[in-house]
């Protein structure tokens, strides 16, 4: 059993889905949460559940495209806990669109948080990392980026970026004990993917050789694995969890 006991973890978009999933998962294998999102009363259900398993959490609003957000975040969980050993970049958003129809906006918003956000993130949680000389970072890319998906050219380009940004800040901080690797989750069965109209969600099924849906356990067992000590000589990586739609 993976355990993360006298861990700090803060995760972002963690009130549903795969970020809830992901900070319930890092709970049960002991770390403390600092839960984060853009309004901290979406935040009550997850951090409920923390406390009512005798874990910790903290839930702190943050938007990830406010770096004083982010650096709240990263002092928060020092200023709590007393230190950030695990760092989880899930917030993310869509706005869907095919090129031709796509506002400045739609495109705009889509970067901003689910790829400047992560930067933002990286950024202020490795001054803490840096001093403790140890650290993990997954951020959640997602197949698109690597793939392209028709009506997504906003979503597929931040997360590529995200892809990017992981091997790029993986290099840098290396040195300073602080592994920094992203996973990239396939047809996740969540509110965002519930959303789709049935032709398309029947479409990706066929896609998918495993022949199932994927749930947010899929990803949260991924990012425990990265989070702990197992992971320890891992960094740089983007491990996809598609049931090998991107194989």
């Amino acid at each position: 059993m993976i355990s993360l006991k006298d861990k700090v973890a803060v995760v972002t978009g963690a009130s549903r889905g795969i970020g809830r999933e992901i900070a319930l998962a890092l709970s049960r294998a002991g770390a403390a949460i600092v839960a984060a999102d853009i309004i901290a009363d979406l935040l009550k259900g997850v951090v409920e559940e923390i406390i009512g398993g005798g874990g910790r959490a903290l839930p702190v609003a943050a938007d990830v495209t406010k770096f004083e957000d982010c650096q709240n975040l990263a002092d928060a969980a020092v200023k709590e806990f007393g230190r950030l050993d695990i760092l989880v970049n899930n917030a993310g958003i869509t706005r869907d669109n095919i090129i031709l129809r796509m506002k400045d906006e739609e495109w705009q918003k889509v970067i901003d948080t689910n790829l400047k956000g992560t930067f933002y993130c990286i950024k202020a949680a490795c001054r803490a990392m840096m001093k403790q000389r140890s650290g993990r970072i997954i951020n959640i890319a997602s197949v698109a980026g690597l793939l392209g998906t028709v009506g997504q050219a906003n979503y597929a380009a931040s997360k590529a970026g995200v892809i990017a940004l992981t091997k790029v800040a993986a290099r840098e901080f290396a040195s300073r004990g602080i592994t920094i690797n992203a996973v990239a989750p396939g047809f996740i069965e969540t509110d965002m993917t519930r959303a789709l109209p049935e032709e398309v969600r029947t479409a990706s099924l066929n896609m998918i050789p495993l022949g199932r849906v994927g749930v947010p356990a899929d990803v949260a067992n991924v990012v425990l694995f990265l989070a702990s000590d197992l992971s320890a000589y891992v960094t740089g990586e983007i491990i996809r969890i598609d049931g090998g739609m991107a194989m």
